[in-house]
């Protein structure tokens, strides 16, 4: 039906929740940098849903066009 926009999108959030996720992971003994946010640390927690998004969008876009080819 024309331009499927599920998988740069899928493909940006993966990306983007990796490298948050990292980020997050690498840094979550340093209680300094999350003190602003309670302690709870961002970075790791939405990383792991944006990576999360990514791979379901990235899993539609898939079936989407198998579906499509049948």
């Amino acid at each position: 039906m024309g331009i499927d926009i599920k998988l740069p999108i899928g493909l940006m959030f993966t990306i983007f929740g990796l490298l948050l996720t990292v980020f997050g992971f690498a840094t979550r003994l340093d209680a300094g940098m999350y003190k602003p946010s309670l302690g709870i640390n961002v970075n790791l927690w939405s990383g792991l849903g944006m990576l999360v998004l990514g791979v379901v969008m990235l899993v539609l876009a898939f079936f989407s066009r198998k579906s499509k080819a049948s």
